[in-house]
């Protein structure tokens, strides 16, 4: 009988090493509080020192961008200039977002890695073959 994956592997070591990443990575991410500042008045990019592009900025050549293309569809600029506009803001929003680890006492540091490192050796162990003197 073929264990996890196809291999020779143990069933137990796959389903015990799901569970503990399962719990371990849950508890880590859950650890972390995701925070943006991002507004149409803020600051996404920047170019020098003083010269920076807020979310509104890019809205202006998005409005354009949108009229063009209800104006001819067929026109390239228009979707260059929307498509282009909503590349931008989708990069401003996610270059926006910033995490931070809660605070947490070095033991449920240690049993969140534990958990989450742990559980993916073992869930990596019962892929691999297992030798025929061990079994």
């Amino acid at each position: 009988m073929n264990g996890a994956g196809g291999s020779s592997g143990g069933i137990g070591q796959f389903f015990i090493g799901v569970i503990m990443m399962c719990g371990g990575f849950y508890m880590l991410l859950n650890a972390i509080t995701v925070s943006s500042n991002f507004g149409l008045s803020s600051r996404l990019f920047g170019f020098g020192n003083n010269f920076g592009v807020t979310g509104g900025m890019i809205m202006i050549p998005f409005i354009f961008g949108i009229g063009l293309v209800f104006f001819n569809a067929k026109n390239i600029l228009g979707w260059l200039l929307t498509l282009g506009s909503i590349t931008a803001l989708i990069f401003g929003v996610v270059s926006s977002v910033r995490f931070n680890l809660r605070t947490m006492t070095s033991f449920e540091l240690i049993v969140i890695l534990v958990l989450a490192v742990g559980g993916l050796g073992l869930f990596l162990r019962s892929l691999k073959k297992i030798d025929a003197k061990y079994s």
